[in-house]
């Protein structure tokens, strides 16, 4: 059976959650209507933010860059719509502060077709080539990072890439934007590894699915056909498995370092729905203007995978998505690791992978009341990096948070929550964590700034 492979190991440790993804799993990508309003923010990414290119009333067209990057580290900005600059103002994030955005009012008479692109021969391109074609995308990692694309395709001084990791196993409940987009475009993910292959030097990609998603197994191994550079691998669903460390030593038995990157073991991680996007857009040298969203949770009458305009107000998108009273709980992503919604008027960027809407009866099922520390290992027999989440919890309400990183390893974390949802005392650990992690880097820049001067 070619282009496909099956892991024979798993996950040591993580979680079994509810999955929770048989409201959108099965239905198919529809496109949600363009919004009266977008709002297309000037930062939604890792780095820099971009430097608007268009003044307020001018009229734009359809996949036309609208901000350049501000320098390597940003990437540029394309109009999700046709249609006119109404003003280029400050807009509600999703954690509450104001950014820059500008707001195109679309035409309701015009096509929305893409007008902007041109054909580019990839296979003749060099490595720094695709990478500046890449940038000029506009795409960053689209499971939820959005870290730009193209600097994480540049490979450091003195490492090899011999392995690109595509990850599809989309472990978060809920979310199922990964499965659709490999159920029903293989095609651009399979191009889009090669792509990625080329750029970086790699011999070999290696998809990552999880067990549940077997139409998308099946789907990717026919577009693969007869080949053996690129192969699916086959893994168990269990979270946190999409995490790059876990997907790594689970599919090729690797281990990161800690606090060092993929690319010092040879391999380069990347979201399936990332690369599915490079395989439709590299080609046509066109940017980046919308994405595939799942939008559900037991508030939503409507649940579904979207194809949603980059800009649309979260107001308006579920609104399309039946969701009409106002939600107890919206969470961005899925509920392991999603960040909770500020307010309802923000726009949907290119980091957003689902949607969650919560009614009060399950924001209210977890109980308040924290107890103290039991001290029953749960947490660390939960923890998929092997580190000891309890003794960092007792050192974190201490304000040991100089210990917490220099003899346990609190920068490995990478806040999956497994150790708060195990915990029978109810103690929001990976809280605690983030506090910590804050406040060490906020200790740095006052020590920085002391040095200086």
């Amino acid at each position: 059976m070619f282009g496909f492979f099956s892991s024979k190991q798993h996950l040591s440790r993580g979680v079994h959650v509810p999955e929770c993804k048989e409201l959108t799993e099965h239905l198919p990508i529809r496109r949600l209507p363009f919004a009266p309003m977008l709002i297309v923010p000037l930062s939604q990414h890792s780095g820099a933010p971009a430097v608007a290119l268009v003044k307020e009333g001018q009229e734009v067209v359809r996949g036309e860059p609208i901000a350049r990057a501000n320098g390597f580290v940003s990437v540029p900005m394309h109009a999700p719509a046709t249609g006119r600059v109404e003003r280029i103002a400050l807009a509600p994030t999703s954690r509450g502060e104001l950014q820059t955005a500008i707001y195109i009012k679309p035409w309701p008479s015009a096509s929305q077709e893409v007008l902007y692109g041109a054909d580019q021969d990839i296979e003749h391109m060099t490595p720094d080539g695709i990478i500046a074609a890449v940038q000029a995308t506009g795409v960053v990692g689209l499971g939820g990072a959005a870290f730009p694309t193209h600097v994480k395709m540049k490979v450091p001084a003195g490492c090899t890439i011999d392995t690109i990791v595509v990850n599809g196993c989309e472990c978060e409940p809920y979310l199922t934007t990964d499965h659709r987009v490999m159920a029903e475009y293989p095609q651009q993910v399979v191009h889009g590894a090669r792509i990625m292959m080329k750029a970086m030097g790699a011999p070999k990609a290696i998809i990552g699915v999880e067990d549940n998603k077997m139409d998308a197994v099946e789907a990717l191994r026919k577009a693969i056909g007869p080949a053996t550079d690129v192969t699916v691998g086959v893994v168990e669903a269990k979270y946190p498995q999409g995490a790059e460390k876990m997907l790594i030593e689970v599919l090729l038995g690797r281990q990161v370092p800690s606090g060092g990157l993929p690319s010092e073991i040879g391999v380069a991680v990347f979201n399936v729905a990332t690369l599915a996007q490079l395989g439709e857009l590299l080609p046509r040298s066109q940017g980046l203007i919308e994405r595939v969203i799942t939008i559900t949770g037991p508030a939503v009458s409507k649940p579904g995978n979207y194809l949603v305009a980059l800009g649309t107000p979260l107001r308006w998108a579920l609104e399309q998505a039946g969701c009409v009273d106002e939600p107890a709980s919206v969470i961005l992503g899925g509920p392991m690791m999603g960040p909770s919604c500020s307010s309802l008027d923000i726009p949907i960027t290119k980091g957003v992978s689902g949607i969650l809407v919560l009614t009060k009866k399950e924001v209210q099922a977890r109980p308040k009341q924290v107890h103290p520390c039991i001290k029953c290992g749960a947490c660390v027999e939960a923890c998929p990096l092997h580190l000891n989440p309890s003794r960092m919890g007792l050192l974190a309400r201490k304000e040991r948070y100089e210990e917490m990183e220099s003899d346990f390893h609190l920068n490995d974390c990478f806040e999956c929550g497994c150790c708060s949802y195990v915990c029978p005392a109810n103690i929001p650990l990976v809280q605690y964590f983030r506090v910590s992690k804050q406040m060490n880097r906020e200790r740095k820049a006052r020590e920085r700034a002391q040095a200086n001067g």
